[in-house]
């Protein structure tokens, strides 16, 4: 069973996420923040990130960046989930080692099309 690291905020888009992946076969553990996602991360060895970019604190552009430069996380694969929905942004996240940036609102099918994606999942 594949595990999935989701980092909001939101409690709802937690929930969302939550349900969502599990309904597919996903392990998921959850993060309130970025500080917490990446200690979560070192600790859990998710197969797989999902980060908000806005959340107190480190947000997840941060927290993607510190994620890529850290040996025990680096090869991770990376969502970050945004309302940053312009071009400067898409390209700062995929800078800072995002494998996959998607917009909100978002459907839970294509965050769950993105995970299997990149986990090599049908």
């Amino acid at each position: 069973m594949y595990k999935v690291l989701v980092a909001d905020d939101e409690h709802n888009i937690r929930n969302i996420l939550d349900f969502s992946l599990h309904a597919e076969g996903f392990e998921v553990v959850s993060a309130l923040n970025g500080e917490d996602a990446f200690k979560l991360a070192v600790e859990s060895t998710p197969d797989l990130v999902i980060l908000d970019v806005m959340m107190p604190g480190q947000g997840g552009m941060e927290t993607c960046r510190a994620l890529k430069n850290d040996r025990r996380t680096a090869r991770v694969p990376v969502i970050l989930l945004t309302a940053m929905a312009d071009r400067e942004n898409r390209a700062a996240g995929l800078d800072a080692g995002a494998d996959a940036y998607i917009t909100k609102p978002f459907s839970p099918q294509k965050v769950i099309d993105a995970v299997q994606e990149l986990l090599g999942v049908t």
